[in-house]
């Protein structure tokens, strides 16, 4: 029997027995993927780029029916390997193709993007500005945080809170104005602290999408500077059982951590736990002494008092994959117990207990954070002939406690209270209920692919604690959209979206819990003072986005427009007490109009056999702009003597771009730069001609890698040296400080090391190779001049591991 016809027969036997019975009406395809001669296992098969999208098997086989009759855009990937782009005709049975041969891609580079051909998918078919990364990148790149991971990629920043957490800047725009999404739910906590990192689990993330620019219609309210999908590992193949064991250390601030995932899929179900533990201590400072609004703070072994922590993470998802339908249920809990620099945070510098914080660099004393996050999420999609439908329903509860020592200031009482219900100790709590649900159907009809669309979400979030900041509220955000890609040619997509939005935001009264004295001309009464009155707001916004892609030869290009709208939050609108991370009052403003925006977005690629070049400009207008102005009064009633803040409007300007430029020099040496640069100016208000907070300086990275060849048990050795050129940034806004410029060094390398089947991934990292003693200027310590954490040595290990069932 020849080859050939022996392909044939086991390509029949496998539509038959094991892909399901075949009409002779239907209409599909199948084949069968190699590379270099071998057949390649869980090689993506896709059909016009959709969500019609399959596995090949152990043997290379694939098949995709259910098809309608006609023209199909067939795309075929696998990590290594270049992607296979053609045409095919579909009648009305099964069309089988010959044996599929992949080039392999000599020219992938994964210094800072991910390039395998998952990622130049999204950037041909998205209207957005964007950047795709994956596991590999995030363990080669890890962080103190996700979000600290992800700072190495032009246009992201993140603000540092100590060695644990973090919070994600775009573009300069951070807060309410990123939206953070986990399996296809807006991750919800308290973001609109700086001081509140995002409760996510690193080890978790397999694969995320980083969205620049105007993405409200998609995303509804905050996405107003661009959004963060973390999306999950995809479903096990079937009959394999398995996982992975992830262990890092950091020496800077004696980290030790691990997370065990396992899975399991039989035919139809399938599961998969992840369990993590991160424990560190106090981070270290390359300084003896610090100096927190001009007040000299000596550091114990250069390390910052009391910012040690802990996390404790737990996931389980569990789903059934069936031929057109899949459903798969999320639930997490992640737990943080963190300090806050005990000089820095509700205390006068001098009247901290130094030899007490100082006894050990673990323990997490008073000031302090507990927060713990749940979610449970479900996610289904169903495929019906033309139609791909989509929902995710979601609960999640964000339960923060800040524990601080009892501060009295104005009219509170100098001794607490025994007769209050809320601990000594408590200084705030936040106790967030958000119920979400988003729904959408992705219709293919000719050459237009159309999204129609909606999403609700409501929270409830109640407060205590003897001090007061914000009050309590219920919100309801509700929004529909329609988003159209049509395919002109094989060269040209037009995009085109539209969206209704409305928000409704109540908020509770707050009466002190203790009496002011009121003086009047002829007498004085004392009085428990009303903070905040019940507030009732109703928003509604129209966005919409246009745009076209440009995809000829090696060159792609894209030119987007479009608004963003973000309601005001209870902050801005409610707030009224003291934030002492700043040590400051705070006012919001009850008749603040929702925050628009109108962007611009240009987009160049250019990739050939050595070169990948990228250039991304964009300009940005806010008519009305919400952020925290400074006043020159100060409040000794209730704000113990700290400067006056008020939330204001005004009319803002932005502009700037990130470039990415990679060269290979040959197989084993490459070379790369990043750059990025932001403007930001208020044009009207008190503040006109000043910049915006939290601003991020010029910058450029630039970056060589040296790949060896594999050895016999070692492959995807890596060595790599980057060099970050960060500008001094001298457009600040009162309170804000000057920031000098500064040089790092940061060092990479790795490997693949196989051990029985499987490869345990090494990864080590030295950051701030020559512990150079600067300031970042977005970090939420910068206004007290604490520098950045001293040299860091990481090592990460991967270890996974699987095994095959046999199939009955």
């Amino acid at each position: 029997m020849s080859m050939k016809a022996g392909y044939y027969i086991a390509l029949i036997s496998l539509l038959v027995f094991g892909y399901g019975e075949v009409s002779a009406q239907q209409a599909g395809i199948a084949g069968r993927v190699l590379g270099n001669n071998q057949p390649l296992e869980s090689a993506t098969i896709m059909m016009n780029e959709n969500h019609i999208m399959v596995k090949s098997n152990t043997k290379g086989f694939f098949q995709i029916d259910h098809l309608e009759s006609g023209v199909y855009k067939l795309l075929i990937t696998y990590t290594g390997f270049q992607v296979y782009d053609t045409t095919v005709q579909v009648g009305n049975q099964i069309l089988v193709l010959p044996d599929i041969q992949l080039i392999p891609d000599h020219q992938q580079l994964e210094q800072v993007l991910v390039t395998e051909s998952y990622e130049d998918r999204r950037k041909r078919t998205s209207n957005f500005s964007m950047e795709v990364v994956n596991n590999d990148y995030l363990q080669r790149y890890q962080g103190g945080s996700l979000m600290k991971s992800l700072e190495r990629l032009p246009g992201i920043n993140n603000i540092g809170i100590g060695s644990g957490n973090s919070k994600p800047l775009i573009r300069g725009l951070g807060f309410n104005q990123v939206v953070v999404v986990e399996n296809g739910v807006k991750h919800e906590g308290q973001q609109w602290g700086a001081d509140h990192g995002l409760e996510i689990d690193q080890y978790s993330a397999q694969r995320i999408e980083i969205i620049k620019g105007a993405a409200s219609f998609m995303y509804g309210s905050d996405a107003i500077a661009g959004a963060i999908d973390i999306q999950p590992a995809p479903a096990p193949e079937k009959n394999t059982w398995g996982g992975s064991i992830d262990l890092s250390g950091k020496t800077n601030n004696a980290l030790a951590g691990g997370s065990l995932n396992l899975y399991g899929r039989k035919d139809k179900l399938f599961f998969d736990l992840r369990a993590t533990g991160i424990f560190y201590g106090d981070y270290k400072v390359p300084a003896d002494t610090v100096y927190v609004y001009d007040y000299a703070v000596p550091l114990h072994r250069q390390q910052v008092r009391n910012t040690a922590g802990r996390d404790i993470n737990f996931h389980l998802s569990a789903g059934w994959m069936g031929k057109n339908v899949k459903s798969v249920f999320y639930a997490s809990r992640i737990y943080n117990k963190s300090g806050f620099f005990a000089n820095a945070h509700g205390l006068e510098p001098r009247r901290v207990d130094h030899d007490l914080h100082d006894a050990s660099s673990r323990d997490i004393l008073l000031p302090r954070q507990n927060v713990t996050h749940y979610k449970l999420i479900n996610k289904t999609s169903i495929q019906l002939q033309k139609h791909h439908i989509q929902t995710e329903i979601g609960i999640q509860r964000n339960f923060r406690q800040e524990w601080n020592h009892y501060t009295n200031h104005g009219y509170m009482p100098a001794i607490y209270p025994d007769t209050l219900t809320s601990p000594i100790t408590l200084e705030r709590q936040y106790d967030k209920y958000v119920y979400s649900f988003n729904i959408r159907d992705q219709i293919r009809l000719n050459k237009h692919l159309l999204t129609i669309g909606g999403n609700a979400e409501y929270q409830q979030n109640t407060i205590d604690g003897w001090g007061f900041l914000i009050p309590a509220f219920n919100q309801l955000t509700a929004g529909i959209y329609a988003y159209d890609q049509y395919r002109l040619n094989n060269d040209v997509v037009v995009h085109g979206a539209v969206r209704m939005n409305y928000g409704k935001m109540e908020m509770k009264e707050y009466t002190d819990w203790f009496p002011s004295y009121i003086i009047n001309a002829t007498d004085t009464t004392r009085q428990y003072l009303q903070r905040v009155n019940n507030i009732n707001r109703d928003f509604t916004s129209l966005n919409w986005s246009v745009g076209v892609n440009y995809n000829r030869d090696q060159w792609l290009w894209k030119l987007n427009a479009g608004t963003s709208f973000r309601m005001p939050i209870a902050k801005e609108l409610g707030a009224n007490g003291v934030n002492y991370h700043y040590f400051r009052y705070e006012k919001g403003d009850a008749s603040l109009l929702p925050e628009k925006s109108f962007q611009v977005d240009v987009e160049a690629n250019y990739k050939d056999e050595n070169w990948s070049l990228q250039l991304s400009p964009f300009f940005n207008y806010f008519p009305n702009y919400i952020f925290l102005n400074p006043t020159s009064t100060y409040d000794y009633f209730y704000g113990a003597g700290n400067q006056v803040f008020y939330y204001a409007q005004s009319r803002v300007m932005r502009y700037g771009a990130e470039l990415q430029a990679k060269y290979r020099f040959s197989d084993r040496w490459s070379s790369e730069i990043l750059g990025e640069y932001i403007y930001n100016e208020q044009l009207s208000g008190d503040k006109k001609g000043y910049t915006l907070p939290f601003s991020p300086p010029a910058s450029v990275l630039m970056n060589v890698s040296f790949e060896p060849k594999n050895g016999k048990r070692l492959k995807d050795n890596y060595f790599s040296l980057d060099y970050r050129i960060t500008a001094a940034q001298k457009n600040i806004v009162p309170p804000e400080r000057i920031t000098n410029g500064f040089q790092l060094f940061n060092f990479q390398a790795g490997t693949k090391w196989q051990l029985n089947k499987s490869y345990i991934h090494i990864n080590l990292q030295v950051q701030n190779v020559f512990n150079t003693k600067y300031m970042n200027h977005t970090s939420f310590y910068r206004l007290i001049n604490l520098p950045e954490p001293g040299r860091n040595i990481i090592l990460s290990l991967k270890i996974p591991f699987q095994f095959s069932a046999s199939q009955e």
